[in-house]
């Protein structure tokens, strides 16, 4: 690859583990395509994870997108690398980046953890009025959907500290469970902490779960290229619909919104999208498919209308702050 076999590729992530580890991931891909890529890995603190109090008050997960992008359009660094249910749906990306790969998705399904003293091996097995710790409206509102006797205290931090929470190993944090991605366990290798993986039909998926979005400067040809040979054209489909179900909703970092694209041997996609009120009571949803990846967009504006239809303005509405 012209440009990049005499220089270092530059690769901007936030400075957690698991970041760092995704950031990574892309690098190994990258090396694979381009024999003689030099890559370095470049930290960057993001805001959201100095930031102690809730995500919502301090204007979501944006903020932990917003500090490695800014660093990016500098050019301080070549690439960005994202988990991308951590980009904001209701937003453009920056001036100058554009979305330049997407990889193979991981597995995108929550998972639920315990203490490993604890016997539970589902959500069935937890005492009446059980706390089940997670960050996430959208999982908060599926866990009250199913069981409306659970407290759902917030749990933030790198997914180490919050096992250490949850073992009681660390203070500020007294939960029976705590519902993580699966994803990102996979991708830290503690995968023998999972008790229990619900299905979508519990609890489906954040719009991009699983999915690493790669950022890159629009008019800097010799990376966009690069990036190009890494994505991956099923995922790229999948998360296309995904997002652009969630931009139709026009939602907001409080909206417990959940989408999930899947595709089939024939190539047809299936989107399932719903919408829910913090305490899960009520719900807009709907399920569409489309013949191929070239009906992707369309398949998220046909399902974003359908979730309208069913009321989930209202829903976003009342999870607004103040509403």
């Amino acid at each position: 690859m012209p440009g990049f076999v005499e220089r270092t590729l530059r690769i901007g992530t936030r400075s957690s583990p698991m970041a760092l580890v995704q950031a990574g991931h892309v690098a190994d891909l990258l090396r694979s395509r381009v024999p003689g890529l030099a890559t370095q890995t470049v930290p960057i603190t993001a805001s959201g994870d100095t930031w102690t109090g809730s995500l919502t008050e301090a204007g979501g997960k944006g903020l932990f997108v917003k500090d490695v992008d800014l660093r990016l359009q500098q050019g301080e660094v070549d690439v960005a690398v994202h988990c991308l249910k951590d980009v904001p749906g209701d937003q453009p990306l920056p001036d100058g980046l554009v979305f330049a790969a997407t990889p193979p998705r991981a597995d995108p399904l929550d998972v639920l953890l315990v203490p490993e003293a604890s016997t539970a091996a589902s959500l069935a097995d937890l005492p009446h009025g059980a706390a089940v710790a997670t960050s996430s409206v959208r999982r908060r509102a599926q866990l009250l959907a199913q069981r409306p006797d659970l407290r759902t205290p917030e749990v933030r931090g790198a997914v180490g500290t919050r096992l250490e929470k949850l073992d009681g190993l660390r203070d500020g944090l007294e939960a029976d469970a705590m519902v993580l991605a699966k994803a990102g366990l996979l991708r830290l290798g503690l995968t023998h902490r999972i008790r229990y993986e619900f299905p979508p039909t519990e609890m489906l998926p954040a719009v991009g779960a699983g999915v690493l979005a790669v950022h890159c400067r629009h008019d800097d040809d010799a990376v966009l290229a690069m990036l190009r040979l890494i994505d991956d054209p099923r995922t790229h489909a999948e998360a296309t619909a995904e997002r652009s179900m969630l931009q139709g909703l026009d939602g907001h970092c409080n909206s417990p919104v959940a989408g999930h694209c899947t595709t089939d041997d024939t190539g047809r996609l299936t989107l399932h999208g719903m919408v829910f009120t913090p305490d899960g009571r009520h719900t807009a949803h709907t399920q569409l498919g489309a013949p191929s990846a070239e009906s992707a967009a369309d398949l998220g504006t046909r399902a974003c209308t359908e979730l309208l239809r069913g009321g989930a303005r209202a829903i976003i509405d009342v999870s607004a702050p103040g509403g």
